[in-house]
Order: structure tokens, then sequence, then C-alpha cells
């Protein structure tokens, strides 16, 4: 039996508007993946040591609350520092298009602004996996 996508979704620091979150996770979910969602107010080592503990194969972050620029890193090097950098970082929210730009050069995948097709969404994380981690699935 082939494994399932593993995906965490999490919503970080004191962002409390989590609907774009749920409908991200619940499409995810739709596509046959196996998700797994933090709640609400999770700090990056929370969400590095969940993704950790489930194995996954993709983080998803939603950020409305304009820390972009500090949790995405922060993620990123505690990824690093627990040897998670075969696991997908991704995200959205509002979120400039330089900043995203900078992210991306740090090693963020792919970021969904509002609005965004969750048909895109799914499409990026399989063929993500499907080129960076298919021998594990």
């Amino acid at each position: 039996m082939e494994r399932k996508i593993r995906v965490l979704v999490a919503k970080a620091g004191l962002d409390g508007h989590d609907r774009g979150a749920k409908v991200v996770a619940a499409a995810l979910r739709d596509a046959g993946m196996e998700v797994i969602y933090t709640g609400l107010r999770k700090t990056p080592e929370m969400i590095v040591e969940a993704a950790l503990q489930e194995d996954v194969d993709a983080i998803g972050i939603s950020l409305l609350s304009g820390a972009h620029m500090t949790i995405f890193p922060r993620v990123l090097n505690l990824m690093k520092d627990k040897g998670l950098m075969d696991v997908l970082l991704f995200g959205g929210g509002i979120i400039p298009e330089d900043d995203m730009k900078s992210l991306k050069a740090m090693g963020v995948g792919a970021l969904f602004t509002p609005g965004a097709s969750t048909i895109d969404i799914v499409s990026y994380v399989k063929e993500w996996v499907k080129e960076h981690r298919m021998e594990l699935i």
C-alpha cells in the first residue's frame, strides 16, 4: 500500500484567523493527503517539533499577521537544526511581492495569497513531493 503524502498545516504567531488554513487543509485532505492541523497560535518551535514527530513531507504555514519575515526564517532555521531540509516549507497569507522574493531566496517554497486556487496548492504540493521525496512514498 502506498504511503499518503503527509502535510502539517499551521497557524503561527498571534494570528487568530484560521479560515484559509482550514480550507487548504480540507483541500489537501480531499486530494488524498494525510493532514495534521496544529490549530491557532503555534510557535515556530511547536510547528517544527510537530513536523518532526509526525514525519511530514511538507509544512504549510498560514500567516495574516504580517510576521512572515520573522516566522518563516525561524521555521527554516529550526528545520535545518532538526535535519528537516528535505521537507517542503510553503505557505500563504498577505505577503508583499518583495517579501515573497526574499523568502523564496531563503528557501521557502511557493507562497499563496488570499484567493489562490486550492487546485493550484494541491498540485504544487503533489509535484514538489513527487520530485523531492518520491523515494519515501
